[in-house]
């Protein structure tokens, strides 16, 4: 995959994440929601139509929504990860409409 400012947030995010300290429930959630953003991402860009894509957008951008809850859950208001989430999270949410519309 060449440059995809988006897909690099995702893999950022995945990776630096690993490092959170969260309970066990909460640690194998989180590593399934930051890695599905990233691979739907990657899915997504490889399909055909516009819509096809969106809905990979789509799924990652509900991937992304679920870390944040996880966040809140876990009480970290303050994590410096939150920061590249939210980066995260307006790059996504950018891409759904933008295939929506074609």
């Amino acid at each position: 995959m060449r440059s995809f400012r988006t897909h690099d947030l995702a893999v950022a995010f995945y990776q630096q994440g690993r490092a959170l300290k969260l309970p066990t429930e909460l640690r194998d959630q989180f590593r399934r929601a930051s890695s599905s953003i990233a691979l739907n991402l990657a899915e997504g860009t490889g399909r055909a139509t516009f819509a096809d894509r969106a809905r990979f957008y789509r799924i990652a951008l509900g991937s992304q929504r679920e870390c944040q809850s996880i966040f809140q859950l876990h009480r970290c208001a303050a994590h410096p990860l939150l920061v590249l989430l939210d980066q995260l999270g307006a790059s996504l949410y950018r891409l759904c409409p933008a295939c929506e519309s074609r």
